[in-house]
């Protein structure tokens, strides 16, 4: 065992050791060794296949994990389409943070159609996106550690909760902190190492665009965004331009998992007006965690992993609370409405 995987199994057992006590205790690694002996591999597969055509796809797939943990724990919420006549069902496909943002559905319906093929009835929904995460961040450059699984799949979606409950770009260090804690995560290594989720992947410059021309109604850009990233910024992204185009979250290793997120940070170059305030915050209690982070990066890779886990074990359904899906987009009983419908009008898709 290397070094930094031997370090990565102790940071998971002190994960299970904090979380001992609780119902999250109840999954387990090994849960499907009898039942779906190859998820993990099959679940590789395609995430292989997919990233060999879209880079982004690893970045996304952990943003669905995420945002998924954050709305009444890690039950597959976020993968639920609206359907008529179920009222239980208010996509958060639609929230504020996901709407014509959240992308990956595809990818992680041709995981479930695998495992539907191999193991019917089987992995959970919830559990596809906490293992593809870990396997997107090992297949970006980043740690790897044992995924707890037994997660269960929830038969409701709240799209007002994912607009209350998920963090956001613009907000402040102060009411990121209270998201965090809001669900159960710590308001300062959690938040931290779970931010450094940002060293890969996009944003859209509707979610950092107010730091460019008139932040918080001051008539100035932001003090705290540098000032050659900043004039970077304001040609790509124009008053009155597009929203949807496209930058890099992290400057210098667009497409790898590494610490230099937090490097980016204390050179004023963090992207999102939500990353920077982990460092440009006066006294905060972060900005020694992000210096560690950048200094050490084994050190930002063990707190992820701990983090992660963390994450994954918010509000689990288990046992035999909630379902196991056999289409990600539809509880059971809605996914059996539409195959007896004549029409099939009963699923309204995005």
């Amino acid at each position: 065992m290397s070094p930094l995987r031997y370090l990565l199994a102790a940071a998971v057992l002190f994960a299970f050791v904090l979380d001992e006590s609780s119902s999250q205790a109840q999954l387990t690694p090994d849960f499907y060794n009898t039942t779906c002996p190859n998820a993990s591999n099959i679940i590789l597969g395609v995430l292989q296949n997919a990233f060999n055509s879209d880079i982004r796809i690893t970045a996304s797939l952990i943003r669905l994990h995420f945002h998924d943990c954050f709305v009444n724990g890690c039950d597959g919420s976020i993968l639920l389409d609206n359907v008529a006549n179920d009222t239980s069902i208010d996509s958060e496909k639609f929230s504020m943070a996901n709407n014509n943002s959240a992308r990956g559905f595809e990818v992680v319906d041709a995981m479930k159609a695998a495992l539907e093929s191999a193991c019917p009835g089987i992995v959970s929904c919830a559990d596809i996106l906490a293992i593809a995460s870990e396997q997107s961040v090992n297949l970006s450059g980043g740690p790897s550690w044992t995924v707890p699984l037994g997660r269960r799949d929830g038969r409701t979606a709240n799209r007002s909760l994912a607009d209350q409950n998920l963090p956001t770009p613009f907000q402040t260090l102060d009411l990121l902190k209270g998201r965090f804690t809001n669900v159960g995560l710590n308001d300062n290594t959690d938040l931290v190492a779970l931010s450094g989720a940002h060293t890969f992947g996009r944003a859209q410059c509707q979610f950092f665009s107010q730091r460019l021309f008139n932040f918080n109604g001051t008539g100035n850009p932001d003090p705290t965004l540098n000032a050659t990233l900043l004039a970077q910024l304001q040609q790509l992204c124009p008053q009155g331009g597009n929203g949807s185009v496209l930058t890099n979250l992290d400057l210098s290793t667009p497409d790898g998992f590494d610490n230099d997120y937090f490097s980016n940070l204390q050179a004023n170059n963090g992207l999102l007006q939500s990353d920077q305030e982990l460092f440009s915050t006066p006294g905060a209690d972060t900005i020694p965690i992000v210096n560690n982070f950048s200094s050490n990066e084994t050190a930002f890779f063990e707190s992820f992993a701990v983090s992660m886990i963390r994450m994954g074990n918010l509000s689990l359904l288990t046992g035999t609370q909630g379902e196991i899906r056999s289409n990600c987009r539809r509880v059971n009983a809605n996914n059996l409405s539409t195959r007896s419908s004549s029409d099939g009008g009963l699923v309204s898709s995005i």
